[in-house]
């Protein structure tokens, strides 16, 4: 049986749609299940090996890019979304979804004994070490980059992915920064850095616009938790997982790599 996907939806959200079709091409079986279903129990974490948090702009970005989501997952799903990772559920947050991920403390995860719900989930929060903000550019951001993968993350099914990926970003506030050197260094030595930027040699980018588009610290696309079962990322894999979508008209470097490999995982 193809292994069932939970496509997180909430109001703002619009890249649902093109994760479930990427999932279904890697050979899973993906279910959008609006947010208020969860609230509901009409579906259950429990029910599916991996969550996906797709890309957009959940509540309208209100309180900031990810920010209303994140206190969602916090205040309503804080147990149930903690138990699901400590069971080795995987997770893959997309632009919108790896800001709630990140903004809810999720990634790259927090070193202290969890807290409750509420007030206290609040304060949790306030501890994160790292964050996504604006675009050093001052403007949304829409355009290809190129990202390589560390295979050496943490995150183990990424071993699988050789090649570079090429898929775009669209997003205001994609700018990953950390609280300090010591922070960086500690994300380096432990696999957390799952995607850079790159050019397309896979050469750095040091930082570099429009390679490094919206100027992220060390060149940071994507990162993963400790476990290596939750992984987020700013650009739009599913934007291109059919050689069609490239706007240069070359074959490979598929974004449809990042979901063939994680649905192989479970």
């Amino acid at each position: 049986m193809k292994p069932s996907i939970l496509i997180l939806h909430a109001s703002g959200v619009n890249r649902d749609a093109e994760a479930a079709r990427a999932c279904e091409l890697a050979g899973g079986a993906p279910e959008i299940v609006h947010i208020n279903q969860l609230r509901r129990s009409e579906r259950k974490l429990t029910d599916y090996p991996m969550l996906l948090l797709p890309g957009g702009f959940s509540y309208g970005d209100a309180l900031g890019a990810g920010v209303r989501l994140a206190l969602d997952l916090q205040v309503y799903f804080h147990e149930q979304l903690h138990d699901f990772i400590d069971r080795g559920g995987l997770v893959l947050g997309i632009c919108n979804g790896f800001q709630a991920l990140v903004k809810a403390g999720v990634l790259p995860g927090i070193r202290r004994e969890r807290l409750a719900t509420g007030l206290q989930a609040i304060e949790e929060m306030a501890l994160r070490s790292v964050t996504l903000t604006e675009n050093a550019s001052g403007r949304f951001e829409c355009r290809w980059v190129y990202l390589s993968v560390n295979r050496q993350a943490k995150a183990t099914f990424l071993r699988n992915i050789e090649e570079l990926i090429f898929c775009p970003v669209a997003h205001g506030e994609g700018n990953f920064q950390v609280k300090d050197e010591e922070t960086l260094a500690e994300m380096e030595r432990e696999g957390l850095i799952a995607f850079r930027y790159v050019d397309a040699e896979g050469r750095p980018a040091n930082g570099v616009y429009p390679l490094n588009p919206n100027g992220s610290v060390a060149d940071i696309a994507g990162i993963c938790n400790r476990r290596g079962n939750v992984v987020g990322l700013m650009p739009h894999p599913e934007d291109h997982i059919v050689t069609c979508q490239n706007p240069l008209g070359c074959t490979g470097r598929l974004g449809l790599a990042i979901f063939c490999a994680m649905v192989a995982a479970l």
